[in-house]
């Protein structure tokens, strides 16, 4: 099993989520976050004071998957989630060695 995490821009989730279901993923955490890359600090106004934004708005998305499934999710996720600008997000792989669902105390690819 793997725990796939994607850092993507907010307004590509329902993009995301939808090819998600399309590749048979069965279910996924989203999480609001905020961070920066690559992308310039902006100089932005608000009610005529300057500030600069440092942090940038992000999504962070999980999913478990098998890992026959790794390549089609992780190809789901970055085409739904490309824009070619930079600040695009990141995917990352991880292996997911124990998976419980708690309600029924099933393991691994039981549990998902």
């Amino acid at each position: 099993m793997k725990l796939v995490t994607a850092i993507i821009r907010p307004f590509k989730l329902d993009d995301v989520r939808e090819a998600l279901i399309a590749v048979g993923a069965k279910g996924i955490t989203v999480t609001e976050a905020k961070g920066f890359g690559q992308e310039q600090v902006r100089a932005e106004s608000h009610r005529s004071e300057e500030y600069h934004r440092i942090f940038h708005p992000k999504m962070r998305i999980e999913v478990i998957v098998r890992a026959d499934q790794v390549e089609a999710v992780v190809e789901a996720i970055a085409d739904a989630a490309r824009t070619a600008k930079v600040g695009d997000g990141k995917i990352i792989v991880t292996d997911a060695d124990l998976i419980v669902r708690i309600r029924t105390g099933e393991r691994d690819e039981h549990s998902v």
